[in-house]
């Protein structure tokens, strides 16, 4: 692209030409395109978060999902940054690979099913719109930092409830 994007679409919003790399990091920002979806573009960019825990889980490597949630957490700060820098906007609706990076965490100890998947995914869901203490704060680290921080909260929050749903109702 050699002109700014002002049509709201995807592409860099500075006057310069996306490189091959600014290309790859907005789309895996984006969700694959998910983001640009016009309502709730996190509830459908959250969406790739199951089969990314389902993929996980099914690893059968000794830490595999704390390591990959940290693993995405680090990578998701550039990626997002990235994002936010070619869309224009310090925390673009449409970056969502946020949401897609902190589904590991919900999961964490808790296997995947039908069952706690749906659970799992109206929780986070719920707790990433309410942005409870200290998620909202670290929304205003910088750049890809705190786009990915209120997230991973969010997650941490929807795992506390689903373990403790577990515990009270077993789900497995």
């Amino acid at each position: 692209m050699n002109e700014p994007d002002t049509d709201g679409g995807p592409g860099p919003r500075d006057g310069h030409s996306a490189t091959l790399l600014d290309r790859v990091l907005l789309l895996l920002a984006t969700g694959f395109g998910l983001g640009y979806i016009p309502k709730a573009p996190g509830t459908f960019g959250s969406l790739l978060g199951i089969p990314l825990v389902w993929g996980i889980q099914r690893l059968s490597l000794p830490l595999a999902e704390p390591l990959a949630a940290g693993l995405l957490f680090l990578i998701g700060i550039p990626i997002c940054s990235a994002g936010a820098r070619l869309l224009g906007s310090k925390d673009p609706g449409a970056v969502v690979f946020d949401e897609i990076a902190a589904f590991p965490v919900v999961f964490l100890g808790v296997p995947l099913n039908l069952v706690t998947g749906a659970i799992g995914f109206v929780l986070f869901r719920l707790f990433d719109i309410l942005k409870p203490w200290p998620a909202r704060p670290l929304e205003r680290l910088p750049a890809g930092l705190g786009i990915m921080a209120d997230d991973f909260v969010a997650a941490l929050y929807a795992a506390a409830a689903l373990r403790l749903i577990d515990w009270c109702v077993p789900l497995r």
